[in-house]
């Protein structure tokens, strides 16, 4: 009998690994043992050599859906000695330091959902069902190795029955940690309400037109009927979110597809353990729409999801209708988590509270993903996604600890990154701690301490505050370098890349705000080859609100490239709608140069366009006047406008004068508005092509990393991609890892990283 060690990395904790590993040493007829061990799974396996190589084949090849299995390593074990019959699975043990993987959240399975609506079984309706394939993880688990005592389920004893389930080896859920039923589980309650008194109480609450306060996986959640125009208007008004779109609930594909037009990757997207929220286009209704038009007010695209528990399962069964499920929090706050925190937070919301008794231990908002084509996108990476690692090539502990809009950090060591969950806005002290918690948390979990912390250079960043603070080596990481460096890392390229990185503002290295940049890099260092024209922002981060600000910014003051401005009389049908009063405060601002940081940036070129279209004067989130100038081009053919690219001080310039003198120009011929924004997004394209053609020509890669939040805007992807590849330029953009600022820290970390390797 030959005798093995045999060790797992991976996502093999919380995934139901440990049963698989036992169920396949007993068919092969091996002894032996199999334990949690750190972060990983090892073991010891007995018996004929061949059934060994076929144990460790099984291992790799054959793992549960859950599982991700980074590597099995077989090794002789000296102590040949005598095993009792059979296999058994041991007490999980602390081992060896080292980076350790976190199981994500995954959504209730098929054989659970079953179980839920099955009347014999005695799960039945149990809001909190669950079993190795799905279930809480990363939100109940306070320390690893990934057993019950060390999860938030620690405070429900097993009752007889779940602990013949969780200890026999045949049963679904042996060694689920957060195994419960009715009898030794968490339950519902409203009130003085519990059970299924507490569920009809939030039922009758969401038909009489209310909004419930429900408690989920990662956080409270916001609910209401997603059909009723006064319940989401009410939701919107207490929420203090007056126009960014909600995200709907639906029970399943079928209900979505009734919706919006789902393809095959959206489809296998909505039903995925995973369940992001997936932006998908709505479809057009003759008549009283499902939805309440105050749901996305003026968009195309609607973010759908299907249930995530039991107990959402439960309310979408008994009330019959989408529902509007958003994050439990007011408007830039974090969100809420603790009962008593979300009581407070929320009183003035919710007309109720859903709540229960298992407590959360980290915050995940949803995640959203969208597709182009065959191209996914990921516009938050959160519950169900993270913090599942990624490959990045590193070796000593790093972290890359982001930027401020959109908020996450990431730890990466020995060659893998832990993308944390999405913070949010770093706006205020709440979120500000909520981002240091979180941290530390992962920290814990993961094992990683960084020796080097990687940062944005902009100071007024509260990551860039608090990288300055830390008695670690800090390495500080351009905006856009980062954008671009996350893309190519993600899709291991190792080598030089064109990047060209599109988004609202970053600091560039010359200390003046980029946002329309064509970078040469490689993941150490980049030069910078072209650029979007600038153009002042009058009043600095009030231009960001005030879209009308900006088109005036790039109407009166854009940089002189040689190209006439448009003349006073297109520019008047769009000043005349403004307020007088205003005008001549921008104008005074932009002759006096006072308080007008100057920007070349790609997204406040959209928000001017927006507004000269008449479709954003003022926003209440950033990139509301994109996504709207977005959803206004539609599908719509269009006509380019004119566009002019220049040469200044080694640079290729994008002037963006005639552009919008052509708009203006056929906006007062009464060409219509989404023929207008169309036209927009192609000319945009065709520049992108062109400034990267001259940098091929003058010698760049023509591999080409596509990075910042412009390119979640599925025309100019879609158009800036087919340009490119006509080129015969290979193009990459982000899948896994955000394409807008939740992808900046995964980006700071592979810099830092390579930076690191050079310096070895």
């Amino acid at each position: 009998m030959t005798v093995r060690h045999f060790h797992v990395e991976g996502i093999v904790q919380g995934v139901g690994f440990r049963p698989f590993v036992y169920r396949t040493a007993a068919e092969l007829g091996l002894d032996g043992w199999v334990a949690n061990v750190n972060g990983h799974v090892e073991g010891e396996v007995a018996g004929p050599p061949r059934a060994l190589e076929e144990f460790a084949a099984r291992l790799r090849d054959d793992a549960p859906a859950l599982a991700r299995v980074r590597r099995v390593l077989l090794t002789e074990n000296p102590r040949q000695r005598a095993y009792d019959p059979g296999f058994h699975v041991r007490r999980s043990a602390s081992g060896h330091a080292g980076p350790r993987e976190i199981p994500p959240d995954a959504a209730i399975c098929a054989a659970c959902l079953r179980e839920l609506r099955d009347p014999r079984d005695r799960r039945y309706r149990y809001p909190f069902i669950n079993c190795t394939d799905c279930g809480p993880r990363a939100t109940i688990i306070e320390d690893l190795p990934y057993d019950r005592d060390r999860t938030t389920m620690r405070r429900f004893p097993l009752c007889a029955q779940c602990a013949a389930e969780y200890g026999d080896p045949a049963d679904r859920r042996f060694h689920a940690e957060p195994v419960a039923c009715r009898a030794c589980g968490p339950s519902l309650a409203w009130e003085e309400l519990r059970g299924e008194e507490a569920l009809r109480a939030a039922v009758k609450a969401v038909e009489a037109g209310g909004i419930v306060a429900l408690k989920g996986l990662g956080g409270y959640q916001l609910v209401c009927d997603a059909g009723d125009p006064r319940a989401v208007a009410e939701l919107r008004r207490r929420k203090h979110r007056p126009a960014k779109p909600f995200a709907v609930m639906v029970p399943d594909v079928e209900s979505a597809a009734r919706l919006a037009r789902i393809g095959a990757a959206e489809r296998q997207a909505l039903r995925s353990p995973e369940r992001p929220v997936v932006l998908l286009a709505r479809r057009r209704w003759r008549g009283t729409p499902p939805l309440a038009r105050e749901v996305h007010p003026g968009l195309s695209l609607v973010g759908l999801f299907l249930p995530t528990t039991g107990l959402h399962h439960l309310l979408l069964d008994e009330l019959a209708r989408p529902l509007v499920v958003t994050s439990g929090n007011l408007t830039d706050e974090p969100i809420a988590i603790d009962d008593a925190e979300a009581r407070h937070a929320l009183a003035g919301v919710a007309d109720g509270f859903l709540t229960h008794d298992r407590p959360i231990r980290s915050r995940y908002d949803d995640s959203v993903v969208q597709f182009t084509g065959r191209t996914r996108v990921t516009v938050r990476r959160a519950r169900g996604l993270a913090p599942a690692p990624l490959p990045l090539d590193v070796r000593g502990p790093v972290a890359g600890v982001g930027a401020q809009l959109k908020h996450t950090f990431t730890l990466a060591a020995d060659g893998r990154a832990h993308l944390g969950p999405h913070t949010g806005d770093l706006a205020d002290l709440a979120t500000f701690e909520a981002f240091q918690a979180s941290y530390d948390h992962h920290k814990h979990l993961t094992g990683i301490e960084p020796r080097v912390l990687a940062h944005d250079l902009h100071p007024g960043y509260l990551s860039t505050q608090w990288a300055l603070t830390q008695p670690l080596r800090r390495i500080a990481v351009q905006h856009h370098h980062a954008h671009v460096a996350a893309c190519a890392a993600e899709h291991g390229v190792r080598g030089p890349f064109l990047g060209i990185a599109y988004d609202g503002l970053g600091l560039g290295d010359d200390g003046t705000l980029w946002g329309g940049e064509i970078l040469v890099a490689d993941l150490s260092g980049y030069r910078r080859v072209g650029r979007f024209a600038t153009a002042p922002l009058p009043g600095g981060d009030a231009a960001v609100r005030h879209p009308s600000r900006t088109a005036l910014g790039h109407l009166l003051g854009g940089e002189t490239l040689g190209s006439p401005r448009p003349y006073p009389w297109l520019t008047r049908a769009f000043t005349d709608r403004l307020d007088p009063a205003e005008v001549a405060a921008v104008h005074a601002m932009i002759a006096r140069d006072v308080n007008c940081p100057r920007a070349s940036s790609a997204g406040r070129l959209f928000d001017t366009v927006a507004a000269l279209l008449g479709l954003a004067d003022r926003v209440s989130y950033e990139g509301e006047a994109a996504v709207l100038l977005e959803a206004a081009a539609g599908s719509e053919h269009a006509v380019p406008l004119p566009h002019r690219i220049v040469r200044v001080q080694g640079l290729w310039v994008y002037d963006p004068a005639p552009t919008l003198a052509g708009l203006l120009e056929r906006q007062l011929g009464a060409e219509p508005v989404a023929r207008l924004a169309a036209a927009f997004h192609l000319t945009l394209a065709i520049v992108t092509a062109d400034l990267a053609a001259r940098a091929v020509a003058e010698g760049a890669p023509r591999t080409v990393c596509l990075g910042g939040g412009c390119f979640v805007n599925r025309r100019l992807l879609t158009e800036v991609k087919r340009r490119l590849r006509a080129q015969g330029l290979r193009v990459l953009v982000g899948g896994q890892v955000p394409v807008g600022d939740g992808g900046i820290s995964y980006g700071q970390a592979a810099v830092a990283a390579a930076r690191l390797a050079e310096e070895e």
